[in-house]
């Protein structure tokens, strides 16, 4: 929070850190795997994207990994975020072929926020979550 907005709002009640998070594990940490992917920032994923990834159907599991479908959801990520009409926004619906129960095309939102120092870092979640 900046000086200008303390002074107008008055000191926060509560924060939570992305820090805070990570080490809860409210958000999962997959920076190595998305520098592989092309990210130049942190990435992370909230918990209920990251089970998802892992949620692998039955009928596929033999063909498919979680690191697969991982490097799908990042991959799928970077592209669509390295399009130019993306530049100007901070969340990015998207989707990918993801087997989910009888659902087949799934869709992820990717956000584009501050870090905890306030650098860049991007978190991808479901469409429903904050």
């Amino acid at each position: 929070m900046t000086d200008d907005s303390r002074d107008f709002w008055g000191e926060p009640i509560h924060t939570y850190t992305r820090a805070e998070a990570l080490a809860d594990g409210v958000l999962v940490d997959v920076t190595e795997t998305a520098r592989e992917a092309g990210f130049a920032v942190p990435v992370a994923l909230t918990v209920g994207i990251w089970s998802d990834v892992r949620d692998i159907p039955a009928s596929k599991r033999g063909y498919q990994d979680t690191g697969g479908r991982l490097w799908d959801l990042l991959h799928m990520g970077r592209l669509t975020a390295s399009r130019a009409d993306a530049l100007d926004r901070d969340e990015i619906l998207y989707r990918l072929h993801m087997d989910l129960g009888r659902k087949r095309l799934y869709v992820a939102k990717l956000h584009i926020g501050p870090g905890d120092a306030g650098e860049p870092a991007v978190t991808i979640m479901r469409p429903e979550e904050d």
